[in-house]
């Protein structure tokens, strides 16, 4: 900084939509229930993230694992394709 002291620069700045981050807590597991609670309790869902965006946003880093790490995740991207085409 301009004193010298030192400054962290995020180099994987994000700037989208809350409920992209949110649907990547969900994907490999989650964080404790009472996490969601007190966030939902601030800014609830708005409609339709459950039903269709959860799994639209979940999309792409699956595809990404499959790309990257194989047939492992090839499975679960057929399940939440699936998911996404039943609710279009």
């Amino acid at each position: 900084g301009p004193s010298g002291e030192p400054i962290l620069v995020d180099p994987a700045v994000y700037r989208g939509h809350a409920e992209v981050d949110l649907a990547m807590t969900e994907l490999f597991g989650g964080f404790p229930n009472s996490f969601y609670a007190a966030y939902w309790s601030v800014r609830p869902p708005m409609d339709g993230y459950r039903e269709i965006r959860r799994s639209l946003y979940q999309l792409y880093p699956l595809l990404v694992h499959v790309n990257l790490f194989g047939g492992s995740y090839v499975g679960a991207t057929y399940r939440i394709l699936r998911e996404v085409l039943r609710q279009i």
